[in-house]
This record gives C-alpha cells, sequence and structure tokens, in this order.
C-alpha cells in the first residue's frame, strides 16, 4: 500500500487552520482605481476580502493566492505578485 502524500497534522475548518502559506502568489489592491462594487469580494472562494463599499483588505493568513479576485475585477485593480519567502 502507497504511503499518502500528504496529511492534515490538525482536522477542522480553514478557521482553525491558517491557509495563508499554501500561497505562492498575493493579491495587491490598487486602492486609487478601486471602484469598491465588491465584485472580488462575492468571488473569493475563501471570503477573506473586504466589505463592499470600501477598499478590499485581504486576510492574509487565509488568503490562498487563487487569483481569482485578480481574475473578475472589472476595473483590474488588483494584481497577483510572487510572494516572498523567508
Amino acid at each position: 500500500m502507497a504511503k499518502p502524500l500528504a496529511c492534515v497534522a490538525k482536522p477542522g475548518s480553514s478557521v482553525e487552520n491558517l491557509t495563508g502559506k499554501w500561497r505562492g502568489r498575493k493579491p495587491i489592491v490598487d486602492g486609487g482605481k478601486c471602484v469598491k462594487c465588491g465584485v472580488c469580494q462575492n468571488f473569493c472562494p475563501e471570503g477573506v476580502m473586504g466589505a463592499v463599499g470600501k477598499i478590499p483588505e485581504i486576510d492574509f493568513d487565509y488568503c490562498k493566492g487563487c487569483g481569482l479576485c485578480a481574475a473578475t475585477c472589472p476595473v483590474k485593480c488588483i494584481r497577483m505578485v510572487e510572494e516572498k519567502t523567508l
């Protein structure tokens, strides 16, 4: 029998497990271009974008860097940048 490729040290939801360390790229918001429409928030699968009506703030403890926010932004104010490694 093959060994599992990966295992979760502690099962639970992403609220219990900081998942931001999985990220290779992270979203950066240009607040000067943002029209505060909330599209990025609606498409974020992790719900880490700020509230509609404000320039989005991102909770990087849980953002996985999928890029859906940048891909769906109608004014292209979100860009994905390489995550700096420590």
